[in-house]
């Protein structure tokens, strides 16, 4: 009995143990994954735009945060209200021509060599039930009205009620479950300042990504801009195979329009677009953030895919750094950690 409760007594076996407990309490929930996930990212990226909004104005003159809030979601709630009566219809109608446009070149004979082996291996790869498959589930989206309405509402009563809620909340470290209240503070403050990071870091490079893609597209001459832009957006949140999947349509549309040339001169704007986001964007909004290896990432989405479906892709990557964060494993980089080395022995030498 005395090994069992110094057994359990241990810190890093109870935090493994209550892991499990939550992923067990995950999977028992799994069909409010949409809702929980959505909540999640909503409120983290209106409460950093309420945060840096509310800051910048404060150095003019005070501003509550409710204030800044309010007028937040009310933009939103306008934003969604506008693309749905204006632009939905218009997003189907392009993603539905689009989908024909590509299946129409699949099926079509080719007298161009490339054009014949770029359709053959696409046919061998089943694009066209995918896209199927794609297309029924952005149908879908559609239904998730009622996730998004309370998705939208509870964000917005946490977040101007955020001091409120986490004074009541704290009552819990003074209880007899404190225990529990414990880890779940210590996972909840690691699962924001890991996962919630990269969440936001993959956002803002899918916007990146997004507006110079659409640009370039669209000195181009390509259709479907509106629909291609919601699919880059899209795919821009999945790391190195978004890419790989994106330029398929891209590819294909360019071909049809203009022929090889068109497609060399989307492969060059695309590889510079992703030289600049690698070079440039990566390692300023990554900082200390670890780069995975390329293996790493195919395995991490294969497993994420094959257990959480779309969500998977985009939260795979995530959760490995929030992993990575929970176990403290150095996520600097080699060459970082080297320099802090030799400043730190040059410190002590000269101590001495």
């Amino acid at each position: 009995m005395n090994f069992l409760r110094e057994f359990f007594a241990n810190s890093i076996v109870r935090r493994i143990l209550f892991l499990l407990l939550v992923v067990l309490l995950l999977y028992s929930l799994r069909d409010m994954l949409n809702l929980m996930l959505l909540l999640f990212l909503v409120t983290f990226v209106m409460g950093r735009l309420e945060g840096f909004i509310t800051k910048k104005i404060s150095k003019l003159f005070p501003i509550s945060p409710i204030v800044v809030n309010t007028v937040l979601y009310a933009v939103l709630i306008f934003g969604l209200v506008y693309g749905i009566i204006n632009y939905i219809p218009k997003l189907i109608s392009q993603i539905s021509d689009l989908y024909v446009s590509i299946i129409k070149f699949l099926d079509t004979p080719q007298s161009d060599e490339f054009a014949e082996f770029v359709s053959s291996t696409l046919n061998k790869l089943e694009l066209e039930q995918y896209g199927g498959y794609a297309f029924n589930y952005i149908v879908k989206i559609g239904k998730w009205a009622e996730v998004i309405v309370f998705v939208i509402v509870l964000s917005y009563f946490y977040l101007i009620q955020k001091n409120t809620v986490n004074n009541f909340t704290e009552k819990l470290s003074k209880s007899k479950i404190s225990w529990a209240y414990n880890e779940f503070k210590y996972f909840g403050q690691k699962f924001t300042s890991s996962f919630g990071k990269v969440i936001e870091v993959q956002l803002m490079i899918a916007v990146f990504n997004t507006i110079l893609t659409i640009a370039g597209l669209w000195i181009m001459g390509y259709p479907y801009l509106f629909a291609l832009m919601i699919m880059v957006f899209l795919l821009s949140l999945v790391p190195v195979v978004g890419v790989m999947i994106s330029f398929i349509p891209i590819s294909i549309i360019g071909y049809q329009i203009g022929g090889i040339t068109t497609v060399i001169w989307a492969i060059i704007m695309i590889l510079l677009i992703h030289a600049v986001e690698t070079y440039f964007l990566n390692p300023r909004l990554y900082a200390h953030k670890t780069k995975l290896p390329m293996f790493y990432t195919f395995i991490i989405l294969i497993f994420s895919q094959h257990f959480m479906g779309i969500w998977g892709l985009i939260i795979g990557i995530p959760i490995f750094m929030f992993l990575l964060d929970i176990f403290e494993v150095d996520q600097s980089s080699g060459k970082g950690s080297d320099k802090e080395a030799a400043q730190l022995s040059g410190e002590n030498s000269s101590s001495k």
